[in-house]
């Protein structure tokens, strides 16, 4: 079955990972989402949050027509990397 959520799971699950509390404490991330919660980055956190929703919105009755569009957003998190924007006044 196909989830509305699953880009937010793996965003949540790639920050969890790539965590000071995982990586360098050595907790498994359960236990930073239960019990470390401020050893957490802010992102980890956001994307919790989101998560939360998107679950909410599934069972929200009122989306079932309009969908649920909480994780539509989340590949513009996972790309870090800085991008120059292109120069439009149309000089090299």
């Amino acid at each position: 079955m196909s989830s509305s959520c699953d880009n937010l799971r793996i965003a949540l699950k790639d920050c969890l990972l790539s965590s000071d509390c995982v990586v360098k404490k050595g907790y498994l991330p359960s236990e930073c989402l239960k019990e470390h919660r401020d050893e957490l980055p802010e992102q980890c956190l956001s994307l919790r949050q989101a998560m939360f929703d998107c679950k909410r919105g599934m069972l929200d009755m009122r989306k079932r027509f309009r969908g649920n569009n909480v994780g539509a957003t989340v590949p513009h998190l996972k790309d870090h990397s800085t991008t120059s924007t292109p120069n439009t006044n149309g000089q090299p």
